[in-house]
């Protein structure tokens, strides 16, 4: 089944919350994809409900954070993209390194719900997520995918695999020094046709 993506809109943040709220109740500290997009140290300053709203504010904003992707009306799957300035962790050019002098846009978390997993929604999240990059603006694609032929727990293929971003056109163009679950990452584009 196709899944039908949409832009991580605030009139959609209930299923937004949804994908990247904490699950243990509403006072846990989540992730909300603010690691990456603050940087690690700004973002462990926030507590709960700040990064709840810092998320709000983000999805209140044109373009939207990423993306959302429904089976039916159930959201199952969310991808952060945005332009790589706009991604504070990526900005050290040692653990991820700049390749030319063009802002890609980056892929930096590609997430498919528990229970929905090893149906093709993660590929169909990926091509989702180029689709929203293309629309607005982006002149080439990054992503920093996991290496790897190993099965990882879900909780570290956040980035994605190398062989999901190979599958649409993507190439390595550089090694990172960032690993994940014990798997090295790499840099990998896609040009604009």
């Amino acid at each position: 089944m196709d899944a039908q993506i949409l832009p991580a809109t605030a009139e959609r943040f209930d299923d937004v919350e949804t994908m990247l709220g904490p699950k243990r109740g509403p006072d846990a500290i989540a992730c909300w994809c603010l690691t990456y997009r603050l940087g690690g140290r700004a973002s462990s300053r926030l507590d709960a409900v700040e990064r709840r709203d810092a998320v709000y504010d983000l999805c209140s904003q044109s373009p939207s954070p990423g993306i959302l992707a429904y089976l039916e009306d159930e959201v199952v799957g969310w991808s952060s993209v945005a332009p790589r300035s706009q991604v504070a962790e990526l900005a050290d050019p040692k653990t991820y390194p700049r390749v030319d002098d063009v802002e890609p846009w980056s892929i930096f978390c590609l997430r498919t719900r528990g229970g929905k997993r090893r149906q093709g929604i993660g590929q169909q999240i990926l091509r989702g997520a180029i689709d929203f990059a293309w629309a607005n603006g982006a002149e080439v694609i990054e992503a920093y995918p996991l290496d790897t032929t190993e099965k990882l727990a879900p909780i570290f293929t956040y980035p994605g695999l190398r062989s999901m971003f190979e599958k649409e056109g993507f190439t390595k163009v550089a090694d990172t020094d960032s690993e994940v679950g014990g798997a090295r990452r790499v840099v990998m584009r896609l040009e604009s046709a």
